[in-house]
């Protein structure tokens, strides 16, 4: 009999049969360095929004921290029940959609006048855009000092110019309270429309828009039939975005009116239950309110977002 001599692996062989660390063990290696990061988020955004969940459902006023108690979601029928609650939604209400609207309208010229070619349009976008980099306590003061103010204010004075000394010197901010918060958060919003609509104009298909000339269609044949439906998404994406953060807007109300002469938005009346009736609970109940509201439009805005890449990709 011959023995057999068992031939030795190659090399390779060797490389391919040694283990592998498990798929779900790599996983976790590759995301290790975001964990701190996570965990900070979580610490920082998620448990306060928890103990504000917890705490609207218990009846507790800070001036007598012993006699709360469970209420369950009391809290929350007071809020959407109260005349003078239901009355700030409405006022949220309406302050969002009159500034939205205005915003994208205004932003809509403007980013149509900015895609056109002429000297100076840099310099034009740049001053165009500052009120956006304001801070909006800063922004906010300005509108009430500087222009609104019925003894030296900047509307007054021309007022004043035009009219000779017996031009009326209204105080704007008594005669339209809620006007005037609107005009100063349109003034704001405004570039932060115009830079997504601009956006949406520079992405158009210049071949389509040619051969449409070239067809005969003028400047307004084109613009309803071409650029607004393409602009059809970066104008729900300005809307939805806009609606986010206006929603909670609190420093306008704040600087502006206090909160005064039927401006109080929810965000203002959350404010008033917690620092000025020390009312915990219903403030968190209002709070949360307040956040599932923005969730829900928060939804819409990435839904319109990742609608908008899937397009850009298959464009590309």
């Amino acid at each position: 009999m011959t023995a057999t001599t068992s031939t030795p692996l190659p090399r390779a062989a060797e490389r391919t049969s040694a283990p592998r660390p498990p798929g779900r063990l790599r996983a976790w290696a590759t995301r290790a360095p975001l964990l701190p990061a996570l965990i900070f988020m979580i610490a920082v955004t998620q448990l306060p929004f928890v103990a504000t969940l917890v705490i609207s459902f218990f009846d507790w006023n800070a001036l007598y921290p012993d006699a709360r108690s469970f209420t369950g979601l009391s809290n929350y029928h007071e809020v959407l029940t109260d005349a003078d609650l239901r009355k700030s939604v409405w006022t949220t209400i309406l302050l969002t959609a009159t500034v939205v609207l205005a915003s994208l309208v205004i932003g809509l010229g403007l980013a149509l006048l900015l895609d056109r070619k002429f000297r100076g349009r840099g310099v034009v976008r740049t001053l165009l855009i500052a009120p956006f980099l304001l801070v909006p306590v800063a922004a906010a003061l300005l509108w009430k000092h500087v222009l609104y103010n019925p003894e030296y204010g900047l509307f007054n004075g021309i007022l004043h110019w035009v009219g000779g000394d017996g031009a009326t010197q209204p105080d704007w901010i008594s005669n339209t309270p809620l006007i005037a918060i609107e005009l100063s958060l349109i003034w704001q919003w405004t570039p932060f429309m115009m830079l997504i609509l601009l956006a949406g104009l520079q992405s158009r298909d210049t071949e389509l828009i040619e051969a449409a000339r070239m067809d005969g269609a003028n400047n307004w044949q084109v613009f309803r039939h071409l650029t607004l439906p393409h602009l059809r998404r970066y104008l729900e994406l300005g809307a939805l975005l806009g609606s986010i953060y206006i929603v909670q807007n609190f420093d306008a109300v704040f600087t502006i009116t206090s909160g005064g002469l039927g401006t109080a938005n929810l965000p203002y009346t959350v404010y008033q239950s917690f620092y000025q009736a020390h009312e915990n609970g219903l403030a968190s109940a209002a709070g949360v309110l307040v956040v599932i509201g923005s969730i829900i439009i928060a939804t819409f805005a990435l839904r319109v977002v990742s609608s908008l890449f899937r397009e850009e990709v298959s464009r590309a």
